[in-house]
């Protein structure tokens, strides 16, 4: 599968890069987003072994590869931040993610690495508080967004304040719908891949209630998820708002006995 690389946004060298399509074979494919601020650079949820490569092909087309400040994990699954040990001995970067997992990323690390790292690996890792935090990227701060059991319980989504892009993770995630780098146009279409997705991953109705109050706070134009289509422009992005703090998801479709305890696609 060759990839593909979108600039969602690219203003006053500032740039919002997402990136498609780098999976081949069996693996789940996952879309990869980029912050470049002046030439400093973040890359959000880089994912593992089967990313890595032609990953790093492309990011080194557009920036010092060696040079890249952060990577960033929005939560620890392996299509997030498998590929750990391959961006701490090829680039400089900080890695930043939930202090609840920070203790657990060692565990990908093999001794080789380790000792490549000469045992430095605490030293590059930022973690985040349950509040969130800010990240600094050259003169702006990239926000760290909570979004906790959404749909892990230690999970963040990341804001950047030029372009009003949230990277939301696997919220607002679809499957099947292909041209990820296409953002949605029919909305009421696009729930077809999205609702089982979310059905199953997101743990309560009360956890998307409290992730839409926040966002609501805050001032949207375009939710990138980690997989599936973009939602471009506030109306876009109000129309998710709306159907996601409906839905009754995880723990809500639970069932007390019987033979299936959960009332949801996979």
């Amino acid at each position: 599968m060759s990839g593909r690389l979108t600039h969602l946004y690219s203003e006053n060298n500032h740039h919002c890069i997402l990136l498609t399509g780098m999976v081949s074979g069996d693996g789940i494919d996952s879309n990869q987003f980029m912050v470049v601020h002046e030439g400093r650079a973040a890359l959000f949820d880089p994912g593992g072994d089967l990313t890595y490569t032609p990953l790093s092909i492309e990011l080194s087309r557009h920036i010092r590869l060696h040079d890249l400040d952060y990577v960033v994990a929005s939560h620890q699954d392996p299509d997030v931040i498998a590929s750990l040990p391959r961006w701490l001995m090829n680039t400089q970067c900080k890695v930043v993610v939930s202090q609840l997992w920070n203790r657990f990323l060692p565990h990908l690390v093999s001794d080789f690495v380790d000792k490549r790292l000469a045992g430095n690996l605490s030293s590059r890792l930022i973690s985040l508080p349950d509040a969130g935090g800010e990240i600094e990227l050259g003169d702006i701060k990239l926000k760290a967004v909570p979004a906790h059991f959404l749909h892990s319980v230690g999970n963040f989504h990341f804001y950047d304040p030029v372009s009003k892009f949230l990277f939301t993770g696997d919220v607002g995630a679809a499957v099947g719908c292909g041209d990820d780098h296409v953002p949605v146009e029919d909305f009421d279409a696009h729930v077809g891949y999205m609702e089982g997705f979310h059905h199953r991953y997101m743990a309560s109705n009360r956890a998307c209630r409290a992730w839409v109050e926040r966002v609501r706070r805050m001032d949207v134009e375009a939710l990138v998820p980690q997989h599936g289509k973009p939602f471009i422009g506030k109306p876009m992005v109000d129309r998710f708002l709306k159907w996601f703090e409906r839905l009754e998801c995880g723990t809500d479709r639970m069932q007390i006995g019987g033979s299936e305890p959960f009332n949801m696609g996979r």
